[in-house]
């Protein structure tokens, strides 16, 4: 199996020991500093088809799901619940699109893969104290995977996330506190408690391996099509740890010669009009982003005023020929209701989102209906129910009494 070679930092390049546990970039001259990617030696797996190297690891280790990919993730005890291998479901109505179903995670969301290795980094490293901001998911992610472990999770998330968040956060005995604004001020109470509290902060990007458990799945989608890319991926951006994630997939795929010869896909960042910070910078031809004042949509995972990777996330956009675009609630919501009824799939806010985006893209011409697509849906549905209850102003019907019999 390949092993670490170093962490390199995404802005400087410099190269950093991954012997020790590293937040961001020890040597960035300015802030912010950058985040660290994981380099490994590859050259152990040059040529030997992928068939191969996944057969050798399924064949002799009970670890399935994103674990197939072993060889390309850190050597480390996994500590895993079986995250990953989730279904690429093809669209009946439209036949080059594909779903790629990531509520079949565990705690019912793609985040299962970012906090399962994360977590498992931090048990390999000894660390006993973990703590993030979430707008939701990410809470109910860290929460069960720490359990797992037997590490203390310390969780910040928005008052008004949808209440599963909180229920299995608190469910599976992390430390909850709901605070009052965005997961901007989440983050702001971490990074100001996290020394004196003795907490490794696990927040999006500020640490190496979230993004190591976000790159399977663009190893899984290209392994699902038969080692080809396809033409477009509709990514809904928060934090965008899995965009960065699934490129770096691809650098390595290609560098390992197991995708074949081919155009990397469009890269499409999908937020709400209610919080489109990257949206705004890609239009502006920015390198950055600015803050997203007063952030509001009910797709709670898209609500990040200013993500952490937003540099790297706009320089993917560039380099794809991809694009990005933000959709409001209205058009998100008859998106999730379309799919729902008429594919069976009730997806969640931001799933529907990138379900809408791709409608949206269809009528200008951006993309054709023979494109091979892959949409993600980032969560089930299931996990919003009293979010899309209130968009839909549905309410519990008035009980009724039980008919007499006999």
């Amino acid at each position: 199996m390949p092993k670490i070679a170093y962490l390199e930092c995404s802005r400087c390049g410099a190269h950093v020991s991954a012997e020790t546990p590293r937040t961001t970039c020890p040597v960035c001259p300015s802030e912010p500093a950058g985040s660290l990617y994981v380099r490994y030696d590859l050259s152990p797996l040059l040529g030997k088809s992928p068939e191969t190297v996944i057969k050798a690891h399924t064949d002799s280790s009970p670890w399935k799901g994103m674990w197939r990919y072993a060889a390309v993730l850190p050597d480390a005890d996994p500590v895993t619940l079986g995250e990953g291998w989730t279904p690429l479901i093809r669209s009946r109505r439209r036949p080059g699109v594909f779903l790629k179903e990531e509520g079949a995670n565990p705690t019912g969301t793609f985040k299962a893969r970012g906090l399962g290795l994360a977590v498992t980094m931090a048990r390999h490293y000894g660390i006993t104290k973990l703590a993030v901001p979430s707008a939701g998911n990410a809470a109910g992610a860290l929460a069960a995977y720490a359990a797992s472990a037997g590490i203390e999770a310390h969780i910040f998330m928005p008052r008004d996330v949808p209440f599963a968040n909180y229920v299995e956060a608190v469910a599976y005995g992390a430390n909850v506190t709901l605070v009052n604004g965005l997961i901007s001020d989440c983050a702001k109470i971490v990074n100001e408690r996290k020394a004196r509290e003795g907490w490794f902060d696990i927040s999006s990007l500020k640490e190496p391996f979230r993004v190591e458990g976000k790159k399977t799945m663009g190893y899984e989608l290209v392994e699902q099509l038969g080692w080809e890319y396809p033409d477009a991926v509709f990514y809904p951006t928060g934090g965008g740890v899995g965009l960065i994630g699934m490129w770096k997939a691809f650098e390595e795929l290609e560098q390992l010669g197991w995708v074949r010869p081919g155009k990397r896909p469009k890269m499409i960042v999908v937020q709400s009009t209610g919080c489109a910070p990257v949206v705004r910078a890609f239009e502006n031809g920015a390198d950055v982003s600015e803050i997203w004042q007063n952030a509001a949509t009910f797709a709670s995972g898209l609500r990040v005023p200013k993500p952490y990777g937003d540099a790297i996330m706009l320089d993917i956009l560039r380099k794809s020929q991809g694009i990005a675009l933000a959709l409001d609630d209205e058009e998100i919501l008859a998106s999730l209701r379309d799919w729902a009824s008429n594919e069976g799939m009730l997806l969640s806010p931001e799933g529907a989102a990138t379900t809408a985006a791709y409608n949206r893209l269809i009528e200008s011409g951006f993309l054709s209906p023979s494109d091979r697509v892959v949409l993600f849906n980032t969560g089930a549905g299931l996990k919003y129910t009293d979010v899309i209850a209130d968009a839909l102003k549905l309410e519990r019907p008035a009980e009724k009494p039980l008919p007499v019999i006999g």
